[in-house]
């Protein structure tokens, strides 16, 4: 590094110690509402050699989710608290309208024994529960993965099949279309009623209205939860004959009553309380 090198990077080490002081002291004139942010190298889209997610504008990747590498997922889906997707020595493809909820895990195989490509396919419309495991499968549309279940490589999930919370399916498994398939390691166990069929399609149509819920939590800004709050806490309705049996007066803290002028206006009409 030169004497111009040195110069430069010395002002840039200056400028952000004096931004850092700055955030300090912002931080002690807010008090407790203040919001510490801390850094953090979690990345919830991230490249893998020269493999990039190609992700839909429509779909919900939580902050905490970590989408990695060859992943491709469409229109209306979503990927929950926690999940991981890792295409990195294979591809991963999801379809529109899935959810893969919090704590799941989708990874790939490069191949099986036999030199079989083993990528993974997710359909349209699939639900996958909290804290399964799916690596290198097949998982067709409309099909339905519990809670905790965990399909090894080269399993096959056909349409409007359904996998028992907490299941293991061994490798190279065909589950056919309208059956349901549990245990350890899992079998056929009955046919799917017509009804928990159309249950697999809802429960996809209610994630992706869910999604949407999520997505625009997440995108608020702190000022706009802090309001939010306030105005909760403000509003809550209160059982005051509840309150007087256990003796408890619930006042709201001073701290906390916002200005006149950013509540809505008060009506004179009074709704009043039926009690069942």
């Amino acid at each position: 590094m030169g004497t111009l090198g040195r110069a430069i990077y010395t002002v840039g080490n200056w400028i952000r110690g004096s931004g850092q002081a700055l955030d300090r002291f912002g931080s002690l004139l807010q008090g407790s509402y203040r919001l510490e942010e801390h850094l953090s190298r979690h990345q919830t889209l991230m490249n893998v050699f020269d493999k990039s997610p190609l992700v839909d504008k429509d779909v919900f990747v939580a902050p905490s989710a970590s989408v990695i590498g060859d992943v491709q997922i469409g229109k209306g889906s979503s990927i929950w608290y926690g999940c991981v997707l890792r295409g990195d020595v294979n591809n991963i493809s999801v379809g529109s309208g899935t959810n893969i909820q919090d704590n799941s895990l989708v990874h790939v195989a490069q191949t099986n024994l036999g030199g079989k490509v083993l990528p993974t396919t997710i359909g349209d419309k699939v639900t996958v529960g909290h804290s399964a495991v799916i690596h290198g499968c097949t998982v067709e549309d409309e099909a339905f993965v519990g809670m905790g279940a965990t399909l090894l490589d080269g399993v096959v999930v056909e349409k409007n099949a359904m996998v028992a919370a907490g299941s293991l399916v061994k490798e190279n498994t065909r589950i056919p279309s309208g059956e349901v398939w549990g245990g350890n390691p899992a079998k056929f166990m009955r046919k799917l009623t017509d009804k928990e069929i159309a249950y697999i399609s809802k429960s996809a149509e209610n994630y992706i209205n869910l999604a949407h819920i999520h997505s625009a939590e997440n995108s608020k800004s702190f000022d706009e939860i802090e309001v939010e709050r306030a105005l909760r806490k403000k509003y809550a309705r209160k059982d005051e004959d509840y309150d007087s049996m256990l003796g408890i007066v619930r006042e709201t803290p001073a701290e906390l009553i916002l200005p006149e002028n950013v509540l809505p206006e008060k009506t004179t009409t009074r709704v009043p309380t039926t009690h069942y």
